[in-house]
């Protein structure tokens, strides 16, 4: 089984959180799909690394990293994810949309609305929860 770490950002900006929507994949139970914006993590990068590339590459935003938040562990059908969560902050909110369908600033409360990948889920409880 393939394994595939990854780090993605929660990026918030006056309270609001960053949803995005993934593009149409071949993978249903990915595609259309929202999530937290981030990316794989390549060669000699560390988390931190990666998470500002991707999403300077995704979004064209700049972020600060507050801290890690969770790491989740999710079984696909067809590969495994290990996904790492950081809490962080954009000074200006403007979104360029590079690879993704959609994006939403949301409410904590508004979070369990949207259609959320697997993997993501453990991290929107999280989110409410705090």
């Amino acid at each position: 089984m393939k394994k595939v770490e990854v780090v993605a950002a929660i990026i918030i900006h006056q309270e609001k959180i960053l949803c995005v929507q993934r593009n149409e994949s071949t993978l249903s139970y990915i595609s259309k799909k929202y999530e937290f914006p981030g990316g794989k993590i390549e060669v000699g990068e560390t988390k931190e690394q990666t998470i500002i590339r991707e999403i300077k590459e995704e979004l064209e935003m700049d972020i600060k990293i507050s801290h890690e938040l969770m790491t989740v562990v999710h079984q696909y059908p067809d590969f495994e994810l290990t996904m790492h969560s950081f809490i962080c902050s954009c000074i200006n909110n403007e979104v360029t949309l590079t690879e993704h369908l959609d994006f939403r600033w949301l409410d904590k409360s508004q979070l369990l609305n949207l259609d959320w990948a697997a993997a993501d889920i453990p991290i929107v409880h999280k989110l409410i929860e705090n």
